[in-house]
């Protein structure tokens, strides 16, 4: 197996996790109400919510820059 082989195969890996990680989140809806909470619509992220955001931006950038090494090989 090619480098750049590897690199396609980890990148479908980040591809999925990060539409996994989107699709958790809730369009419009916190986490919390999802699970019956009441919530504002311009709220504070706090606990799960918080960290399931960060997941997704450090899935994204981590998506992005492979995609970018990728192309330059």
């Amino acid at each position: 197996m090619d480098i750049k082989d590897i690199l396609t195969i980890v990148q479908v890996v980040l591809a999925i996790l990060l539409m996994v990680s989107i699709l958790i989140q809730s369009r419009g809806a916190s986490l919390g109400e999802a699970f019956g909470g009441s919530s504002s619509f311009y709220g504070t992220r706090r606990g799960g919510e918080k960290t399931l955001f960060i997941i997704t931006v450090i899935l994204a950038c981590l998506f992005v820059g492979l995609a970018l090494v990728t192309l330059f090989l």
